[in-house]
């Protein structure tokens, strides 16, 4: 089945959308063949503020109409308190919310942009989307993250290069609370390293220090700016650390990489 087919069997669909490269296509296509689609973005304190204006940015260029849930994930305990499986609390609060907004809309069918390339079996929030019903068109066409950047390309989608991004949350160990405070100053770290022309990187938090993380070609941009990023960071951070390298598969694209091991996404 294609994408196209997909849609045109279910042509009345809500539309999980994050911003990222796979819910961004999948708007895209659902907005071509489907009859009727609203996008549903999430407004969390796990999401930096440029997620949400990529999705607002997309969801306008496709002509789709995207309605935004404010969502205190901090309230829910079982979220804030970072278990292992904090990823299916999470998974599970923003779905049902996403559900409830639409059918209120009167949709009965929520779709997501899960791919063929996402390991469901490793991520416990896949199992969330099973219990609420949810439906991941382009994993059950086949469509692998290669194939979706390959198609927004040809489509002519601003996110079809965008790193993968995973919540501000995953820079925060296992267990240790989730706070308001921790999740602004790791964006605010973040977005200094995105200033400084940083794509593919990660600012974990660990025992009060910055953990840097970034890519192996990024290493010489790191260097000429060191003395600057160890001022900026430090103001937030008791010390900031440059991890070691070591082998990644992130995601879609396997590289050299400054230490991302499996617990981190």
């Amino acid at each position: 089945m294609t994408l196209q087919e997909y849609f045109e069997q279910h042509n009345k669909v809500a539309i999980a959308f994050s911003g990222g490269v796979d819910s961004a296509y999948l708007l895209y296509m659902a907005g071509k063949c489907a009859s009727k689609t609203t996008a549903y973005y999430v407004k969390s304190q796990f999401q930096p503020a440029f997620e949400y204006d990529d999705a607002m940015r997309l969801a306008s260029s496709v002509g789709v109409n995207m309605r935004v849930i404010e969502l205190d994930v901090l309230a829910d305990s079982d979220i804030a308190s970072n278990p292992a499986n904090r990823c299916y609390y999470c998974k599970k609060r923003i779905m049902s919310a996403i559900f409830n907004a639409a059918s209120s809309d009167g949709y009965t069918l929520v779709v997501d942009g899960t791919n063929a390339s996402d390991d469901v079996d490793d991520r416990p929030g896949f199992r969330a989307l099973k219990e609420l019903h949810i439906e991941s068109p382009l994993r059950l066409c086949g469509l692998t993250k290669e194939d979706i950047r390959k198609c927004s390309y040809e489509a002519g989608l601003f996110t079809w290069n965008k790193p993968s991004y995973a919540c501000l949350a995953t820079r925060i160990e296992t267990d240790v609370t989730i706070t308001a405070s921790d999740l602004a100053r790791t964006e605010w770290a973040e977005n200094y390293l995105f200033s400084l022309g940083f794509r593919d990187f990660r600012v974990r938090l660990r025992d009060g220090s910055a953990l840097v993380q970034i890519r192996e070609d990024d290493m010489e941009l790191y260097k000429n700016n060191s003395s600057a990023i160890e001022e900026k960071l430090g103001r937030e951070y008791t010390s900031v650390k440059l991890d070691g390298v070591s082998q990644v598969c992130h995601g879609d694209v396997s590289h050299q990489s400054l230490l991302l091991t499996k617990e981190y996404e």
